[in-house]
């Protein structure tokens, strides 16, 4: 088997290293090219497969634009059978459907729930007890080709986006493995997914990581869990940005209002929610470092105890 793997962040480099480590010939890694950034923007910043690659002595590929004819041109030479794709940006159709068993891409979600950009993130928001992994067949519609391999996951009442992410990535490793296996052997039926069973996860933007303090505390605390460490939800707290970065709830009934803040100044926050309180664990204000809310109430005082948001 000659595989081409196509990926960037660091979720992918286990995926890439398991298919080495079982001696599977990598033809070439496709990966972002490479950013700049540190003090006055020069140093170079390669991406983790990229790293990881050049460890290995592995061809890198890095297209500005993946339909580029030259580009297009090396991968053809490069006569794979099959292309895998973990966390890497969509394809054209001329790339896609090059190789001979097609291009196998690895999502981190139970497929057909949560097709998107960000799985991980809504499964934990929706205030699911489980998830998954999927491999599938891709086709021309994101996240909607014939499903490989399935595997669960679960997600714990403490569990985040970024620990969910780190149990995902090693789950995902093993998941790409056996389908690698079962190409090879040929010993497969790919399963279409039901479109009518299907949700989205579409990508993130700052604005909707707002907190809506008018919802029952659970959606609050799961809004929270959701997306940290990062975009990470957010509100205004003494006209300041602050990105809660760590909470717990408190189920509780009493006379204040949704967005009302109540603190002792010293050790502990609390905002109303419907139903309860969020407890403010870890916080990182706007142009702050990140810290606990001990830390922060050390040298800053809540004068205004209600919070702002868009949609208070």
């Amino acid at each position: 088997m000659k595989i081409v793997f196509m990926g960037t962040p660091e979720f992918a480099v286990p995926s890439l290293d398991i298919l080495v480590k079982n001696g599977y010939d990598i033809a070439a890694i496709v990966t972002a090219q490479d950013s700049f950034g540190g003090r006055g923007g020069k140093q170079r910043i390669e991406s983790a497969v990229k790293k990881y690659a050049t460890t290995y002595q592995i061809p890198v590929l890095q297209p500005e634009k993946l339909r580029d004819p030259d580009f297009v041109s090396t991968l053809e030479s490069l006569q794979a059978d099959v292309f895998i794709v973990v966390a890497f940006r969509m394809l054209p159709e001329v790339v896609w459907n090059m190789p001979r068993l097609g291009t196998f891409n690895l999502h981190g979600s139970l497929l057909p729930k949560y097709r998107g950009a960000a799985p991980i993130n809504h499964a934990i928001i929706q205030g699911e007890t489980k998830t998954g992994i999927t491999s599938f067949k891709l086709k021309h519609e994101i996240d909607t080709g014939d499903i490989m391999l399935r595997a669960d996951l679960p997600i714990e009442e403490t569990d985040t986006a970024g620990t969910l992410h780190d149990k995902m990535m090693i789950l995902g490793a093993e998941i790409v493995l056996k389908t690698v296996r079962m190409l090879e052997t040929g010993n497969y039926i790919l399963q279409p997914q039901d479109d009518i069973a299907s949700t989205p996860a579409p990508k993130i933007y700052h604005d909707t990581c707002c907190i809506d303090f008018n919802k029952p505390v659970e959606d609050v605390y799961n809004f929270v869990r959701g997306l940290s460490p990062y975009p990470a939800a957010w509100c205004i707290i003494d006209d300041i940005e602050v990105k809660i970065m760590q909470a717990d709830k408190i189920l509780v009934e009493d006379e204040l209002v949704p967005g009302e803040i109540h603190t002792d100044q010293k050790k502990n926050v609390h905002i109303k929610c419907k139903g309860g309180y969020l407890k403010l664990e870890m916080i990182k204000p706007a142009g702050k470092k990140l810290m606990t809310i001990q830390e922060y109430l050390n040298g800053h005082k809540i004068n205004n105890l209600k919070v702002k948001s868009f949609v208070l």
